[in-house]
């Protein structure tokens, strides 16, 4: 497999490398904007993780059996890479250090590298969806699949199958798929960006964004399709299960004028204070529906590997903060936040950015993004302590310290 560390000049439009000024598949041409500059200024930064405080807590994560097999998901990986020519296989290719896991971006205009699922032909595509249910539950995939259908909705909606569709996601495998080293893959492509990292059993899915304006289809081919309903009206019941002293801890906010959420793309170093009520002070009841909750995010990782992460979860409920913006109403809009050590979720009811219509958030637009805290995300902590524990040498050997 040729791996390549960056090519921060190239994309690809149907296969075929460009500069990247642009492409006519879904690549749009334009100027520096400003989501390319925060990206230039988050990439100056060494990587060090969301925290509290700027500094990572030590000692969260280590290396160990799972015994959840992630053989798999290494297999669909091989049968993706088989497919792809010379030409996609250097766009779609890294190491397993390379940056491109933190160029990601929910919008639909941000240039991305990778081989798309709209220059794949049919055998590709299979693969490709191949990879995604190997790694994914039954939700995850289902979820990942929808979002994609709610983005040609989009370009149904607008007229615009350039800026929007399903094809318009990106694929890229970072390092070559092993049973004993590190690799992972990513998806990239607006509302859905998947970071998924594997270290012999062991599986770090992110960050993870999942997202759409509108959630709902109401016409067109993909006419019934909907997401996060789940995720809305449980946060919903949480808040509402509180008594009111509790609710008074755990709302930072009874108004939402606009979006709130703090940890989508370039904002790999966020310092965020934990806010909110603690899950300590929660009842039996109360922390059962937490659970719950963070379930439905970790859910979309495949269930071995998710019942591991929901372990982890446990371990630090105590630690856990839930916090809450916007109304409780059956037709309020909010964002919540649940922050421990170990994970950090968001849920923001959006303004409208596709779609014409007053700026104030509305039920229509949703975004979702799950984090690791404390220098986990793209499983990085777990690659230090690899690269502290083996040799690699100038040829790729694999030698025990």
């Amino acid at each position: 497999m040729r791996i390549l560390r960056s090519r921060a000049l190239n994309v690809t439009c149907r296969g075929v490398a460009v500069l990247i000024l642009g492409c006519a598949f879904g690549q749009p041409t334009f100027g520096q904007s400003p989501i390319q500059e925060r990206e230039q200024r988050a990439l100056a930064e060494p990587y060090k993780g969301v925290t509290t405080d700027g500094t990572p807590a030590m000692g969260l994560f280590s290396i160990r059996s799972t015994g959840v097999s992630t053989e798999p998901v290494r297999e669909a990986a091989e049968r993706f890479t088989a497919t792809l020519s010379e030409t996609q296989r250097n766009a779609a290719l890294y190491s397993i250090d390379d940056r491109e896991w933190r160029r990601w971006s929910n919008t639909h205009s941000y240039r991305r590298e990778g081989v798309s699922f709209g220059e794949m032909d049919d055998q590709q595509r299979r693969a490709a969806f191949g990879l995604l249910e190997a790694s994914l539950s039954a939700k995850g995939f289902q979820t990942s699949r929808d979002i994609m259908r709610l983005n040609e909705h989009i370009a149904e909606l607008l007229n615009n199958f350039q800026g929007y569709g399903e094809g318009l996601y990106w694929l890229t495998i970072m390092g070559e798929p092993s049973a004993t080293e590190p690799w992972g893959w990513q998806i990239d492509g607006h509302h859905l960006v998947i970071n998924y990292f594997v270290l012999g059993d062991q599986v770090v899915m992110t960050p993870t964004f999942m997202g759409s304006e509108p959630v709902v289809a109401t016409s067109g081919k993909y006419a019934g399709t909907r997401i996060l309903d789940a995720e809305q009206d449980t946060g919903l019941a949480l808040v509402n299960a509180l008594t009111p002293d509790q609710r008074r801890q755990a709302i930072l906010e009874a108004g939402k004028p606009g979006d709130n959420a703090v940890a989508e793309h370039f904002s790999d170093n966020l310092v965020l204070a934990y806010a909110g009520i603690r899950a300590d002070v929660l009842s039996a009841g109360q922390r059962a529906m937490l659970m719950q909750l963070i379930e439905l995010y970790v859910g979309n990782m495949d269930d071995g590997h998710a019942a591991e992460k929901m372990n982890e979860v446990s371990e630090h409920l105590d630690e856990t903060y839930f916090g809450w913006i916007g109304g409780t109403g059956p037709e309020d809009v909010f964002y919540y936040r649940i922050h421990s050590p170990v994970i950090l979720i968001e849920f923001d009811h959006r303004t409208p950015i596709a779609f014409k219509g007053p700026k104030v958030p509305s039920r229509r637009h949703i975004h979702t993004v799950v984090r690791t805290p404390n220098g986990n995300d793209y499983g990085k902590d777990l690659l230090r302590q690899h690269y502290q524990d083996h040799d690699h040498g100038p040829s790729g050997d694999h030698v025990h310290k």
